[in-house]
């Protein structure tokens, strides 16, 4: 597997070589030897980025239901009825390129893009619209403070459909879809409480980096974005292969087909997000715009049902304005001062209610029948010794992490363990030991719980006050929640009664 993984990424680093010379690879214009016109690259970047690229396994970034909404059936869907006049797109489009630093053209090819979505995807426009009514604004300040066009705004909107949370199939994450080796390169720590991936601020600032270092060997920004989907060791490839060309339509018959769509995508995002007067397209109201929140140091660890209970802030707008907590839960850690986004409205409640809060915070805790998940980061190995009974689904299970992640790591060609082998391990998860926990010792575990129906409209909070001396972290630790998910009617919860 180790070998494999090494080949692979020599064969992708090595796309676009014509010639090495020490730290730089020579890109020829022309194949044929006729006048060439060298670009200079640094191979340790191409390398750097095409090996996070590789970490994805060469698979689009695309949730799969923006996948849906980008990619399929462009080719075959029948467009002629859409009334969109040839002349008057070329018009906008030239409008629109004499403003951008990206080459907005009009071909037959975006045309059809854009006929599509605006026959099929008008029904994602509301809430897109509403999402960027909250997140452009982040962005926008950080692009701008990058030197970033403003318009790679709408990457993000094609990336994760401005869903903080977004996760696609190979694990790929937040606003801007890293996969963890690429967000750890850019300083996104991810921990057992945290995912810095989610958190819009800290991800914007990691993108504004990574689309920089893309622009730095292509100095083109339609080969950035290209390069961002596919990684620059495509992009290479499809120059060379093209006979030298840089205009990235001219190179589109040349890349990956999933990145062939993805800028096209973008540039009818742009159009339609430019003219969506024009073509009828409103968004629906945001629940809240970003100038209207503030933030607050937490000084202890505090759940958001906590901080409902004390201040009367919904937890689903907790959650709408802290997306990078896994658990529902702000950890007090030293040295990294989490906060807690709020309405600026509600600050004053906040403080109002916050001794109020600690104290229900250390009561909960005293009560609590077992531990709070432990603190760590996830970019810290551990060395785990292979123990009588165990096996690699056992371990993965145990650490949070996939099969395949531990014979990777670890340069295993299959299953087989032996007792005393270390193993290199990057754990997602600790599980709590029994020998931790005090449930076995706690009198309500041995009673008979009673079972309650989860109805429409229902919540945590309800649901606990519905009961004699019961609180929502209880609840949450009978039926091992943790992440404060919104629970489904007709879940059967236990309840043990005091």
């Amino acid at each position: 597997m180790k070998k494999q993984y090494f080949l692979a990424l020599f064969l992708l680093s090595t796309f676009a070589i014509s010639q090495v010379k020490k730290d730089s690879i020579i890109i020829n214009k022309d194949a044929a030897n006729q006048s060439l016109e060298e670009t200079l690259y640094s191979t340790k970047d191409i390398a750097r980025i095409d090996s996070l690229v590789l970490e994805n396994q060469l698979q689009s970034v695309f949730m799969d239901e923006i996948r849906e909404y980008y990619i399929s059936n462009i080719d075959t869907t029948d467009v002629s009825e859409i009334p969109l006049d040839v002349n008057l797109l070329k018009d906008r489009l030239s409008k629109i390129n004499e403003t951008t630093p990206f080459h907005l053209a009009y071909n037959p090819a975006l045309e059809k893009i854009i006929k599509s979505y605006l026959k099929n995807r008008r029904k994602y426009y509301p809430n897109f619209m509403a999402r960027a009514a909250y997140y452009f604004p982040i962005i926008e300040k950080y692009l701008d403070q990058y030197d970033i066009p403003l318009e790679m705004k709408y990457l993000a909107l094609v990336e994760s459909a401005l869903k903080p949370k977004a996760k696609s199939r190979v694990g790929a994450t937040g606003l801007w879809q890293f996969m963890y080796p690429t967000g750890k390169q850019y300083k996104l720590k991810v921990s057992s409480y945290v995912d810095e991936r989610q958190d819009p601020i800290k991800a914007t600032i990691a993108a504004c980096k990574y689309l920089n270092d893309l622009y730095r060997i292509f100095g083109d920004w339609d080969l950035a974005l290209a390069a961002y989907n596919s990684g620059p060791g495509n992009v290479s490839k499809a120059i060379r292969r093209s006979g030298g060309y840089k205009n990235y339509w001219n190179i589109r018959p040349f890349l990956p087909r999933e990145t062939a769509g993805y800028v096209p995508a973008f540039y009818a995002t742009m159009y339609l997000f430019t003219y969506a007067q024009e073509h009828k397209l409103t968004g629906s109201a945001p629940k809240i715009h970003f100038f209207e929140t503030d933030t607050i140091l937490v000084k202890k660890t505090v759940s958001f049902d906590q901080i409902t209970e004390q201040t009367g802030i919904p937890t689903a707008m907790l959650q709408l304005l802290n997306p990078e907590y896994k658990l529902d839960i702000i950890p007090y850690v030293k040295g990294r001062n989490y906060s807690l986004r709020i309405p600026s409205k509600q600050v004053g409640d906040f403080l109002q209610n916050e001794e109020a809060l600690y104290l229900l915070v250390d009561s909960d805790m005293a009560k609590r029948e077992k531990p709070l998940p432990q603190y760590f980061e996830m970019d810290k190995r551990i060395r785990y010794r292979v123990r009588n009974g165990d096996y690699l689904g056992k371990i993965a299970y145990k650490y949070g992490v996939r099969v395949s992640d531990i014979k990777r790591w670890n340069g295993l060609k299959n299953n087989n363990l032996r007792i005393g082998q270390r193993l290199s391990i990057y754990p997602k998860r600790l599980r709590v030991s029994k020998s931790s926990s005090t449930t076995a010792n706690n009198n309500t575990s041995k009673k008979n719980p009673t079972i309650y129906i989860v109805k429409k409209g229902d919540s945590l909070w309800t649901i606990a006050k519905k009961f004699k001396k019961v609180s929502v972290n209880q609840i949450k630790e009978w039926n091992n929640i943790w992440s404060g998910k919104n629970i489904q009617p007709g879940k059967k919860l236990k309840i043990f009664k005091s």
